[in-house]
């Protein structure tokens, strides 16, 4: 066999080889895709009984209701409400009026959470870092 047809045979392997990989990187990855929804999206009948989604939203105040290790509370968008269920410990960032995004699937008209993710605003910085970025805001504006 000549040089250039080895090259050839060998290219060709490579592509088939990364081909494959990517097919079965998708095919495992397929039942782990969440798309991301709001109250107003799942309302309006974007997201199935079963189907894998992500809830966005800010939490209801009034709403969270703690009944032993499992929490229920209601997430809204403005016009859209939708009520969830998680059994677990919540993050220490959770809390009423605050937002959060919710992993889980909806079930007869409730958003089974399997994971809750706490959002805190653009603002937050680590509380070791508090007392510097509030002396260099005063040192700064001092300056000026």
């Amino acid at each position: 066999m000549k040089p250039k047809h080895q090259r050839l045979l060998l290219v060709t392997l490579a592509v088939a080889a990364v081909l494959g990989a990517v097919v079965l990187a998708m095919w495992g990855l397929s039942d782990k895709a969440a798309y991301f929804r709001t109250p107003t999206d799942i309302a309006a009948g974007k997201a199935k009984d079963g189907d894998a989604i992500r809830l966005g939203g800010m939490v209801v105040k009034g709403s969270v209701r703690n009944e032993g290790s499992n929490v229920r509370f209601d997430v809204s968008d403005g016009p859209g409400q939708i009520p969830v269920a998680y059994r677990g410990i919540v993050p220490d960032l959770f809390r009423e009026g605050s937002g959060v995004v919710a992993e889980g699937r909806m079930q007869n008209g409730t958003f089974i959470a399997d994971t809750i993710l706490a959002k805190h605003d653009e603002r937050y910085m680590p509380p070791q870092m508090g007392n510097q970025a509030a002396e260099h805001a005063v040192g700064k504006t001092l300056k000026e």
